[in-house]
């Protein structure tokens, strides 16, 4: 199953939250139109080699189980485009995101 959920920031900007449901897991995203936040399975590392041309905007929070929880989490990583961009790791997801509209 697929949820999408839009958020309202608190700038009043909108971003979509997605939810797919996994056996024993669910994928995690929200995302603006600049970039996007993920649950664990986010490969950064992966983004910053392979994909560097891409200019990826991207964060990662690990151990979130929805959501919401996605939203409030500290990031356990972060692209190299989103730290251009003032992101860094520790910083909420919410806060990311405020970055990325």
């Amino acid at each position: 199953m697929i949820k999408m959920i839009p958020f309202s920031l608190p700038s009043g900007a909108t971003v979509i939250g997605t939810e797919v449901k996994l056996p024993k897991t669910s994928l995690l995203s929200i995302s603006s139109d600049k970039g996007y936040i993920m649950c664990g399975a986010l490969d950064v590392a992966l983004l910053n080699s392979k994909l560097k041309d891409r200019k990826i905007i991207a964060g990662r929070a690990v151990g979130v189980r929805t959501l919401d929880e996605l939203m409030h989490a500290p990031l356990e990583s972060v692209t190299e485009e989103a730290e251009r961009l003032g992101i860094h790791v520790g910083m909420k997801g919410i806060d990311a995101l405020e970055r990325m509209i």
